[in-house]
């Protein structure tokens, strides 16, 4: 969430940045100052009127005290009315309030002056390539490799959950298992505290990181309890330190943390979402930092380099964009996305993304630390996939394939204990 300083001071620069995303804030901001100077207006009233009651009440005990009994039951009378004003005062400024939260939420996080005006992800930077990304035509999708060598089954899911759900088995099971406590001891090793969070969160968990309300269609919501599944273990970790004044010396917080993910945006139909393209429910570990701002955008770059060595021992041709304004996500003030090619679909499959959310998030959840000064200031939130399963595995697949199999990356050996899937 936008901060209202921000909004109050400089309207204007906070239209043009939210222009970038392609989103046209003019009349919400407008509507913002207005809500704003009437909060503020009548939170003057309220304290001035509560002020002159306080007076009344003391004059009135001073009164009773001298045995002029009149006077006081008549200021007496007078504080009651005053009492009651406030009362109608602060209900008024409670609906201001509301309405003035309501239009500041639906403001997306402005982005990084860096970030370029674009519309698609055809307009994104690319800034950095690695690897060579060039299709064989005798390769195979991952599909067919899964089942071929009977890895994965997506009929078998659709079977007994539904679309978007696949069932591994045997060898590819074991190869979910090795990525996934592969990431997490890398994330280990950098660092990272692991975390393992619950799956299900609260609505004020999933305000908190802003999926609500942005995306609340495409969560899945458990309605008797009022849960939400999470999109992102993200959402879980973030809100650890929801309502927390850090310390300087707890920072940076670093975590990582391995979730299932869950998420009802499955996208349209055909090979773009075909096979581990694009699923309902995925495996992905996930990095978290909360920083000081002066040391956010360091922080990002330090969490892209952790992600580009993960992909660079895995053997994966990666490239790295930055975002434009009309790709990136609501939340995000600088997003890098990592992309894998996959040979045998001769594609590029997005595989991570590394954000800065700066003070958006930590406005939502109150997370301050106290500086040098004894002041509490809001922290700058990350977060990045570090990484994601199903289309990293899509692309070892299709990307080492031999006659005898499936060749496994040198990294992954002592985790799968097996060198060739077959």
């Amino acid at each position: 969430m936008l901060q209202i300083n921000a909004i109050r001071e400089n309207p204007e620069k906070i239209i043009e940045l939210l222009a970038v995303k392609n989103f046209d804030a003019k009349e919400i901001v407008n509507n913002i100052i207005i809500k704003d100077s009437q909060k503020r207006a009548l939170q003057k009233k309220s304290d001035d009127t509560q002020s002159e009651a306080n007076k009344l009440s003391k004059e009135i005990g001073a009164l009773f005290q001298v045995g002029k009994i009149a006077e006081a039951n008549e200021l007496k009378a007078k504080t009651t009315d005053l009492k009651n004003m406030v009362k109608d005062i602060n209900d008024e400024l409670n609906r201001i309030e509301d309405d003035l939260f309501n239009l500041i939420v639906t403001l997306p996080n402005a982005p990084h002056v860096s970030v370029k005006r674009g519309k698609t992800h055809e307009d994104n930077e690319i800034v950095y390539n690695e690897g060579v990304a060039e299709r064989n035509e005798n390769l195979f999708c991952h599909w067919d490799l899964a089942l071929k060598y009977n890895i994965i089954d997506f009929e078998l899911g659709n079977k007994i959950t539904g679309a978007g759900f696949p069932v591994y088995k045997g060898k590819g099971a074991r190869l979910q298992r090795a990525l996934i406590n592969f990431f997490i001891d890398k994330g280990l090793e950098a660092g990272y505290t692991e975390i393992q969070p619950p799956l299900f969160v609260n609505e004020a968990s999933a305000y908190g990181t802003g999926q609500l309300p942005d995306k609340d269609g495409q969560m899945y919501y458990i309605n008797l309890d009022n849960f939400y599944l999470i999109p992102t273990a993200e959402v879980p970790v973030t809100n650890l330190y929801r309502d927390n004044i850090l310390k300087v010396s707890d920072l940076p917080v670093k975590n990582v943390a391995y979730s299932s993910c869950f998420r009802r945006e499955a996208g349209s139909y055909g090979k773009d979402v075909r096979g581990l393209n694009r699923l309902h429910q995925f495996d992905k570990v996930e990095i978290v930092q909360i920083q000081t701002p002066e040391k956010s955008y360091e922080a990002l770059e330090e969490m892209r380099a952790h992600v580009a060595s993960l992909v660079r021992l895995l053997g994966l041709p990666f490239r790295i964009l930055r975002l434009c304004g009309g790709d990136m996500s609501f939340t995000s003030a600088l997003t890098y996305d990592f992309e894998v090619y996959s040979k045998g679909q001769d594609k590029w499959l997005e595989v991570s993304s590394v954000s800065n959310f700066e003070t958006f998030q930590s406005n939502r959840m109150k997370i301050r630390f106290k500086d040098e000064n004894g002041k509490s200031v809001l922290v700058h939130t990350l977060n990045g996939s570090a990484l994601a399963l199903p289309r990293i595995v899509a692309a070892l697949l299709e990307n080492n394939q031999t006659p005898e199999g499936i060749k496994i990356p040198d990294c992954l050996i002592k985790y799968t204990g097996f060198d060739i899937l077959n």
